[in-house]
C-alpha cells in the first residue's frame, strides 16, 4: 500500500471518528489586496482564491472553516473575542504587518486555549530588519513563514493534525 493511500486512509477513518471541527482563518490589514500588492513577493491569487482552495483541503479534512479579514487591529480584536466566545477549535492567523507591532492581538489571543498557527506568504526572517520579530512567535502553537499561498495549506494539514 502506498503512502499516499495510507494518508487517504487515515484521513477517512479521522472524519468518521470524529465531530466536525471549526478553524477561523484571520488575515489582516492589506491582505485583501493579495494579487495586486506586490505579487513578486506575495504571489499573484488573491485572498480569494487562496479561500477557495482552503474550502476544498478543509472538506477533504473535515473541518469547517470560517474567514474573516479586516484591515483594523480592532475589528481582528473583536473577532478574537467572538472566537473565545465561541469555543472555536483552531485559530489560523495572517496578522500582516500587525505581526511587529500588535501586542493588542497577542493578549486577545492570550485568552484562548485553542492551537494557533501565524502564517506569513513571505519569509518574515529574510525581509527587512523590522519584520523579523513577531510579537505572537512565542504564544502560538507554531508559525509557517516563506511558502506562499501553500503556508495556508500547510498550516490546515497541521491544524487537522493537532485537534
Amino acid at each position: 500500500m502506498s503512502w499516499d493511500t495510507r494518508l487517504l486512509k487515515i484521513t477517512a477513518l479521522k472524519k468518521m471518528t470524529k465531530n466536525t471541527k471549526k478553524i477561523q482563518i484571520i488575515n489582516g490589514p492589506n491582505l485583501n489586496m493579495l494579487g495586486k500588492r506586490e505579487p513578486e513577493i506575495y504571489g499573484s491569487l488573491s485572498l480569494d482564491q487562496i479561500n477557495s482552495e482552503l474550502v476544498s483541503l478543509a472538506k477533504f479534512l473535515g473541518l469547517e472553516l470560517d474567514f474573516f479579514q479586516s484591515n483594523h487591529e480592532g475589528a481582528i480584536i473583536d473577532k478574537i473575542h467572538d472566537d473565545f466566545n465561541a469555543n472555536i477549535d483552531g485559530i489560523i492567523i495572517n496578522p500582516g504587518a500587525l505581526t511587529h507591532t500588535s501586542i493588542a492581538i497577542r493578549d486577545a489571543l492570550l485568552l484562548l486555549s485553542c492551537p494557533i498557527i501565524e502564517i506569513h506568504l513571505s519569509n518574515i526572517y529574510k525581509r527587512e530588519a523590522f519584520r523579523h520579530k513577531s510579537l505572537l512567535a512565542d504564544i502560538v502553537t507554531g508559525q509557517v513563514s516563506g511558502f506562499g499561498s501553500y503556508g495556508y495549506q500547510m498550516a490546515l494539514n497541521a491544524m487537522a493534525d493537532m485537534i
